[in-house]
């Protein structure tokens, strides 16, 4: 560098870290501090040498496929950041280190299944793992930052994005939100194996009109905060370092230029201390949204509203410095932007290591990074339906492994997978002829000829691996039916006429409208996209290595018409209760419950579940709090898992309350014919609310509360909250 720490103090690493940004900052030009605001997609190291070196970058997201070469090739991406790195370090007047983000969402090159796929193994500690190991492998690139873990609670299986989501409750998606953190960041983000993580969406873009992505969202702040906001919470609260703000608007006031829920609620309100980041181009669409009439203006708006960063839209870089010179805008609110986005620079350790550190290290997946895949790809297996085919014993016979992702390896991935490569993922029709042998399988694409039929019929099953194709789920992918793509509900009626037993594999994104599969297979079963272990973990979960334990960690409609049907229905004034008559429903042509409900997962065995048990009936709303049990036996005779569910209903409160609520879970592995009890400690804040004024309360009076294996199934029994 072209001087000592003596010069620089900010370059002492043994001062306290705001003092070190103060004493940068108070060397730095209004152009310096502005440059820091500034996020580009991809940094060519020799093009924008100059920028770099004046600190006009302060960021970038290296985005796919627009650095020098291929980022895929081993060590490019590490290669393209470091030599990027150096101009900005080595060259600039101050020596502030770039921020280099990626998308990394359910893995880096060792790819885990889809997010909704990690929600539906319900385990915090998997699902910090894979954000640990992600993290390292993200780091050996160079990487810094990744823009997870998505929060956004939806009931709209038609938009792609519920793939990326953790869930549509607030409980699931906050928890697991927490533990994400906690895998990406660790106890010190600054750590080498470590990255900062990003809570998206702020907020409500679950809600996005129809499904259709970036559409607007009409919610109330009741709404927002009782349900939307709370995964948010849940993730400041576990020290996430940053939040992406949404595109949508909610109710008429676009997110990137909502103050009210940016500066006053998470800044404010929530003590949000961390560096709030556009979405791309999220500035800039303000005026796309009808209300800036340029990009000067937009700039102007999402710096009051409490966007630090700017992606992608160069409306900061273009315009702070001259909305600040002419009055427009305070230069405390670019010092305040500033001062955040330091400190996340500070604590992340960019100073002292600001390149991707051992050249020759690799971050390929290993026999470690694979088994920890695998178990998470068991748990992306929900067994929906099974009259007893599943699973396959060892005389079950030659095996018909048919349709469009019989032979697929990068397509099992999943969206959003930039890093991660097709070559790595075990197939499921390499998964099945390494246990059976060339001859008991058969494998067809499901396109049927006359002389493929004739060989089908020598086999004695079929698995039917049918659903989406990742490109079919994620951003910008939403669709206006969730039935299975055009053909293959065709090539199941065929199959289920060859009269021999047939499990349906349904690989997705989303949930579908699965009534005819359902009706046609002898045995269904929902993967959420499973990434590398792919084949793998379908061969373990079919031939009955592994007892099925995924569970539904979204509602599955009855058809596309139904939506939205989740577990944030609340009570209307002519309740329909589904003990009463399952016939009744709201539509002349249909009924009126889900296909599938949240928390739905069958296994190898079955479970009876006894009467749950209060250690008192009574709970003091202001403190204390209660024990509840549950006797759980295993009635089968295959040893498995049950996710013991606890929800629960508020009657009576001053707005209306969910019919069905999950407040917390538990995780049993029984033997046959074992018991064991599920025990969950209960207080009065799990059944806080907020209020017609918004503020949180929690009332007097009867707690209905439900134990089961899903939101439709269970036992209740009743507390009551007291003064």
């Amino acid at each position: 560098m072209a001087m000592h720490v003596e010069h620089r103090p900010w370059l002492d690493a043994t001062r306290p870290v705001p003092e070190r940004v103060e004493a940068l900052m108070a060397q730095m030009t209004l152009e310096e501090k502005v440059g820091q605001t500034h996020q580009v997609a991809n940094i060519h190291p020799d093009d924008d040498a100059e920028l770099l070196r004046q600190g006009s970058i302060g960021s970038s997201l290296f985005a796919s496929g627009a650095t020098a070469g291929n980022e895929r090739d081993e060590g490019v991406l590490a290669h393209n950041i470091d030599a990027a790195q150096r101009h900005a370090v080595e060259d600039s007047r101050l020596g502030i280190p770039v921020l280099f983000g990626r998308d990394v969402i359910h893995g880096h090159r060792t790819v885990f299944p889809i997010p909704l796929g990690l929600a539906a193994a319900w385990d915090e500690e998997l699902a910090e793992q894979a954000g640990e190991i992600a993290a390292h492998e993200a780091a050996v690139d160079g990487v810094a930052w990744t823009f997870a873990p998505m929060v956004d609670l939806s009931e709209e299986p038609r938009w792609g994005r519920v793939a990326e989501s953790l869930g549509e409750t607030p409980v699931l998606s906050g928890r697991l939100a927490a533990a994400l953190v906690r895998g990406f960041q660790g106890e010190d983000p600054g750590h080498p194996d470590r990255i900062a993580a990003c809570a998206k969406h702020f907020a409500g873009y679950g809600l996005a009109a129809g499904g259709r992505d970036y559409d607007t969202v009409s919610v109330g702040e009741n709404t927002l905060r009782n349900l939307h906001l709370r995964p948010f919470k849940a993730a400041v609260d576990g020290g996430v370092t940053t939040v992406m703000a949404a595109f949508n608007d909610v109710d008429g006031i676009p997110m990137h230029a909502h103050r009210h829920l940016l500066r006053d609620v998470l800044k404010g309100e929530w003590g949000f201390e961390g560096l709030v980041v556009a979405d791309w181009n999220g500035v800039g669409q303000l005026v796309n949204q009808g209300v800036a009439v340029d990009l000067r203006d937009a700039a102007r708006q999402a710096i009051e509203a409490g966007v630090d960063l700017d992606m992608c839209s160069g409306g900061y870089s273009a315009h702070l410095a001259d909305l600040v010179r002419d009055g427009d805008i305070a230069e405390g609110l670019v010092d305040d932007a500033v001062r955040r986005i330091l400190t996340v620079k500070f604590r992340l350790g960019l100073f002292e290591r600001p390149y991707a550190g051992e050249p020759t290290r690799s971050n390929a997946p290993t026999e470690q990074t694979r088994a920890v895949a695998r178990r998470a790809a068991h748990a992306a297996h929900v067994l929906v339906s099974n009259n007893g085919v599943l699973p396959l014993g060892p005389d079950c016979g030659t095996v018909h492994l048919s349709g469009p992702f019989a032979e697929e390896g990068e397509a099992l991935l999943g969206t959003w997978t930039l890093d991660g490569r097709g070559e790595d993922v075990v197939s499921p029709a390499a998964a099945f002829r390494e246990r059976l042998g060339s001859e008991r399988l058969l494998v067809s694409d499901g396109r049927f000829s006359d002389r493929s039929v004739q060989q089908l019929r020598n086999a004695d099953v079929t698995v039917a691996v049918v659903g989406e194709h990742s490109w079919r789920s994620g951003e910008a992918n939403s669709v206006s039916d969730i039935g299975l793509p055009a053909g293959q509900l065709d090539a199941l009626h065929q199959l289920a006429r060859l009269g021999k037993p047939l499990v349906a594999v349904v690989y997705t994104g989303r949930p579908l409208e699965l009534g005819d599969v359902m009706d046609l297979a002898d045995a269904v079963v929902v993967v959420w996209h499973p990434g590398i272990e792919a084949g793998n973990a379908l061969a373990d979960i079919v031939f009955g290595d592994v007892s099925p334990h995924g569970r539904l960690p979204m509602t599955f409609p009855l058809t596309t018409g139904h939506i939205p049907t989740s577990t944030h229905q609340r009570p209307t004034g002519r309740l329909i209760e589904r003990h009463e008559d399952p016939r009744l429903g709201r539509y002349l042509d249909d009924l009126v419950f889900p296909r599938l409900p949240f928390g739905h997962g069958l296994t190898y065995t079955t479970f009876d579940y006894g009467v749950p048990r209060l250690s008192a009936p009574q709970l003091t709303r202001s403190s204390g709090s209660v024990r509840l049990e549950v006797d759980v036996t295993n009635i089968g005779d295959r040893a498995a898992r049950e996710v013991v569910q606890l929800y629960f209903r508020d009657p009576v409160a001053e707005v209306t309350r969910p019919l069905v609520e999950l407040t917390d879970w538990a995780v049993l592995d029984l033997d046959p014919g074992e018991t064991g009890t599920a025990e969950f400690t209960v207080t009065a804040e799990q059944f806080a609310y907020f209020g017609r004024d918004n503020t949180a309360r929690v009332d007097a009076g009867e707690i209905v509360l439900q134990v089961g294996p899903d939101a439709l199934t269970g036992k209740r029994t009743t507390l009551t909250i007291i003064d």
